[in-house]
């Protein structure tokens, strides 16, 4: 009974941060959906978003693809791009 106990154990300890990992994961890429539902939703491609920023389709892939460290700047432009206003806020 005290192996069963110990694996439980070790089990549920993987398991929460397996729960942990999966949950930062999705913390950064979430700012990327987030920017590709807009475009969509705006009706534009990613070559007529780089249009809109004058920078290349790959340059929009990887903002929406590897958006973790965006800089505020870049992120700015591109929803102001979207003729949209960026709202930030701490909670």
């Amino acid at each position: 009974m005290e192996d069963l106990e110990k694996y439980l154990k070790i089990r549920t300890i993987m398991l929460n941060d397996f729960s942990d990992k999966v949950v930062e994961e999705y913390e950064g890429v979430k700012i990327g959906i987030i920017l590709r539902e807009a475009r969509k939703d705006a009706g534009l491609t990613q070559e007529e978003m780089a249009k809109k920023l004058k920078t290349k389709k790959s340059a929009i892939s990887r903002i929406e693809n590897h958006a973790r460290d965006i800089r505020l700047s870049t992120l700015k432009a591109y929803v102001e791009a979207l003729g949209k206003k960026l709202q930030v806020e701490i909670s």
